[in-house]
């Protein structure tokens, strides 16, 4: 494949001088790389192509996908940063420097030092710039889909470290095709018995279920028409592998209590065409009470907007229906980096538009967290578990770790906020402060004028790295008061 081939998959239309540049990185990799073998038997240039056209399909910023071409070259060449960094600048010599030190970061056991010293490496490197985890992902999807030319014992180290580190951060990025296909190529390797067994339920499941799909596809159709409701699409969703695995493990794997196992997603031509199809819909077929979920009005903290509701065919079976717009779908597709596209038209070089809060929040921690141990917990805990959403009284969103009590919230609204709870109303209701927040809870947290009594029960309690780091402070501190009371009592005698 040449340079223009290359160029023609990128369904994009770039300046004169972004192709340049892209052709220049193109011929230089390649040439680099000239002589190089994969485990498969091809030449190496074409993993560094392929990863540059699986980050272009989502987010076609020249630099980046530049970068991305040349990402092997200092590790695996002769050519050094600083050559990269004449040919092509200070950005682009960047932006692989900072995927070549997440090159290093490999899935150990949680006590080697520099495993956790690694993922400090990743997270600094995502802080500083998200490029470089985009063409890191970018990077391990390819590498996931060649895996199979790897030795055993390895691919199943990949495969977990997919599954542990960078289908998460592509789920926190919001890009969900990059995070189903990570998880569902690495969930086969790691854990082929759960695989099986997940798949011969599905199977099971399915049978009958996609008739009646086409049918309710037909009826929405018909009722959306009648109602005079625009719409651009109507497609079915079969739940994913690994999803589906994490949501019958909740489930005590009773796939009947899992509802959107099978969806129907309607793509209206605008957000007012959203809710105009939701009434349109329970209009004409019965609602599962408590069932709708409006992710528009309250989008989940990676981005993702859509209603959700769940409703009775014809025949009773019980169907998901996801209802959004176009750009709402590409924007659950790409994440950030179709938030970029849609705000940044014709600024290539602007990437400031895509900082996200939990970003932010990684440097605040590296800043607070020194212990290893308790980085990687709390990384385990605040970024790679699944999260929640809940809200002040005044409508403020807070993003929390699922499991979170009224103690988190507290801490993550204001920082000195937990020290003077008294006691949280969870949707009006007095509730206890280990009480576990569910998303769309309002959180009102009952002030007192004087600070509280914090015992050592609240560390239990707490789940967020913030609120536990900041309760183990002021244990140690009130202890150590204690002491020097003490040591001034002996003192004196």
């Amino acid at each position: 494949m040449d340079f223009n081939a290359f160029s023609s998959k990128i369904q994009f239309k770039f300046k004169d001088s972004e192709k340049a540049l892209l052709e220049r990185a193109y011929n230089f990799s390649q040439k680099a790389h000239q002589g190089q073998k994969r485990f498969s038997g091809e030449e190496y240039f074409t993993h560094p192509k392929e990863a540059a056209l699986i980050l272009a399909r989502i987010f076609p910023n020249a630099t980046t996908i530049a970068a991305t071409l040349l990402h092997d070259v200092p590790e695996d060449t002769k050519v050094n940063l600083s050559e990269i960094e004449k040919e092509f600048g200070k950005e682009v010599a960047s932006l692989v420097d900072g995927v070549t030190k997440l090159g290093k970061v490999r899935l150990r056991n949680s006590k080697d030092k520099y495993y956790v010293e690694n993922l400090r490496k990743m997270f600094v490197a995502t802080s500083k710039d998200i490029r470089v985890i985009l063409i890191k992902l970018a990077d391990r999807i390819h590498n996931m889909r060649t895996i199979k030319y790897v030795k055993k014992e390895k691919q199943k180290r990949i495969a977990e470290e997919t599954l542990e580190i960078f289908a998460p951060i592509a789920n926190r990025l919001g890009i969900g095709e990059w995070k189903d296909e990570l998880e569902d190529s690495a969930f086969e390797i790691a854990n082929p018995e759960g695989f099986k067994k997940t798949k011969g339920i599905l199977e099971t499941a399915l049978s009958g279920r996609e008739t009646a799909l086409k049918k309710l596809q037909r009826d929405v159709s018909t009722i959306l028409k009648t109602e005079g409701v625009k719409f651009e699409d109507l497609k079915g969703r079969v739940k994913r592998m690994y999803s589906l695995y994490k949501k019958l493990q909740r489930y005590d794997g009773d796939v009947n209590k899992i509802y959107d196992l099978i969806a129907l997603r309607v793509i209206t031509q605008s957000t007012a065409d959203c809710y105009a199809a939701l009434g349109a819909i329970h209009k004409h077929l019965q609602p599962l009470p408590g069932r709708v979920k409006d992710y528009i009005a309250l989008p989940k903290p990676n981005g993702y907007r859509s209603i959700h509701t769940t409703v009775f065919d014809s025949e009773k079976n019980v169907f998901e229906i996801q209802i959004r717009t176009e750009q709402m779908h590409d924007e659950a597709e790409r994440g950030i980096a179709a938030h970029w596209v849609y705000e940044e038209e014709g600024k290539s070089d602007d990437i400031n538009s895509i900082k996200v809060q939990w970003v932010e929040d990684l440097q605040n921690m590296q800043d607070e967290i020194k212990n290893a141990e308790d980085f990687l917990q709390a990384l385990k805990i605040d970024f790679f578990q699944d999260r929640i959403f809940v809200l002040t009284p005044k409508g403020d969103v807070k993003d929390l770790p699922e499991g979170a009590t009224p103690i988190d919230f507290a801490f993550s609204v204001h920082s000195d906020l937990g020290f003077f709870m008294m006691g949280a109303k969870v949707n009006g209701k007095m509730v206890k402060i280990n009480h576990e927040l569910h998303s769309g809870d309002v959180v009102e947290i009952i002030k007192t004028k004087k600070p509280v009594k914090i015992s050592q029960d609240w560390l239990k309690q707490a789940k967020t790295s913030n609120a536990k780091h900041k309760i183990r402070h002021y244990l140690h501190e009130n202890q150590s008061g204690i002491f020097n009371t003490l040591k001034n009592l002996i003192k004196r005698k």
